[in-house]
Parts: structure tokens; sequence; C-alpha cells
């Protein structure tokens, strides 16, 4: 294609915008259910559903948490015995000699 087609195809584009004036932009309502709009340094409303899923989302996670605490205690306080401090002796505790000054 020459210059020349480019330019006249450049120019019938131009001219049609022209004519018809800018495209205005519409605005959708994604799934046309209720949109909140939204609010400047004020809480969001919240429906009642978004309320109770909350709800249940954080005591499922609780309930897991603590269910999990309860019945494998291991993997929060470690796999290995508690060590008996009555058994260690002054020198490991950083305790001095009672004869030294």
């Amino acid at each position: 294609m020459s210059s020349f087609g480019r330019a006249l195809g450049i120019i019938r584009t131009g001219g049609l915008l022209f004519r018809r004036g800018p495209r205005r932009i519409t605005s959708r309502n994604g799934s046309g259910g209720p949109h909140i709009e939204p609010q400047y340094r004020q809480f969001p409303q919240l429906t009642k559903k978004q309320k109770f899923d909350a709800e249940l989302l954080g005591g499922a996670m609780w309930f897991w948490i603590l269910w999990h605490c309860w019945h494998d205690s291991d993997a929060v306080l470690g796999h290995f015995p508690w060590p008996d401090a009555s058994q260690w002796t002054d020198e490991e505790l950083g305790i001095p000699p009672d004869d030294e000054e």
C-alpha cells in the first residue's frame, strides 16, 4: 500500500469521527444486582448475608485452630519432652560458685 493510500485511510477515519462525534462510554452494572456506592471515610454498608458469612467463616477458622491445638498440641509446643530444670547444674544455669567473690 502506498503512502497516499495510508493517508487517504486516515483521512476517511478522521472524517467519520468528526461527523459522528466522540463515542460515549456507557457505565454497566456487572450482573445487574445491588451495587453499593463507595463512601469516603465511612464504614461500608454490609448486608445481613455478608455479616452472616463473615461470622460463619471466622467461627470455622477458630474451630479449626482450637481443635488442632487441643488434638495435635505437638505441632504448637514441639515434638520433644520438656527439660527438667531441677536437674540442671549451677554452671549450666550461669550461677557462680559460692566461694567466688
